[in-house]
């Protein structure tokens, strides 16, 4: 993979986006349509309960192991649902963006290899690490960064699905690039990349919690059975 400066970065990114401008046609580009979520908004009231992950503790007092279990896995929605992981896990081939969900500007499409494509891969702007920058638009302040930056296969597309849809989705070997659920709980819970979402650079808001407390949520998930949500 190759490396770039931070001018580098910079530069490829706001000489995309400037393409991205003159191109009307680009812009008006739209995802393939995904199913409608079934989970539903959040109330106002609820918006700092969702900014914090409770513990494994907290589910300790329910008893039965299934509905334990399931009430686990609904606190890691949490995380799963929230932009900064469904934006890597598009219904299309266009990475999305923003706490809005919008398709990725400059038009960039997955490649046959979850890297992009031919010329627009996606280290051409996004390297290594987060990156401050200065732009036009005030509603960018840095460029996304991790060393294994690409968007998740489409098998594990979350646009669009229902937490029950998802937490099936996870488990299916066919569809999760062949993870056992221990080698499941470990990419949670170790991962660098999932990391990246507690940890988004400047103007972006960070999935609720830390890591280790999604991976210890997680993990007790996987040993009271990881049960799914019926819907």
């Amino acid at each position: 993979m190759r490396n770039y400066t931070r001018a580098g970065f910079v530069s490829a990114f706001l000489f995309a986006s400037a393409l991205a401008g003159l191109a009307p046609g680009f812009a008006q580009d739209r995802a393939p349509e995904a199913p409608a979520p079934s989970t539903p908004a959040l109330a106002p009231s609820d918006t700092n309960q969702q900014k914090s992950l409770k513990s494994v503790a907290d589910f300790d007092n329910i008893k039965d192991e299934r509905e334990r279990s399931i009430a686990i896995f609904q606190e890691t929605g949490k995380v799963l649902l929230h932009p900064r992981c469904v934006n890597c896990h598009p219904a299309g081939d266009r990475p999305l963006q923003g706490m809005d969900e919008h398709l990725h500007q400059p038009p960039v499409q997955r490649g046959d290899a979850n890297f992009g494509v031919p010329g627009m891969m996606c280290n051409t702007c996004h390297g290594p690490k987060n990156v401050p920058v200065v732009a036009q638009s005030e509603d960018i302040k840095s460029i996304p960064g991790n060393p294994n930056w690409h968007l998740a296969p489409i098998e594990m597309a979350w646009q669009g699905r229902s937490l029950a849809e998802i937490c099936r989705q996870i488990k299916d070997q066919d569809r999760n690039g062949g993870k056992t659920l221990a080698e499941l709980v470990d990419h949670m819970a170790s991962d660098d990349l999932v990391g990246w979402g507690w940890h988004p650079g400047k103007g972006r808001e960070p999935v609720p919690g830390t890591q280790k407390q999604f991976g210890d949520l997680y993990k007790a998930w996987a040993a009271t059975g990881a049960h799914c949500p019926d819907s």
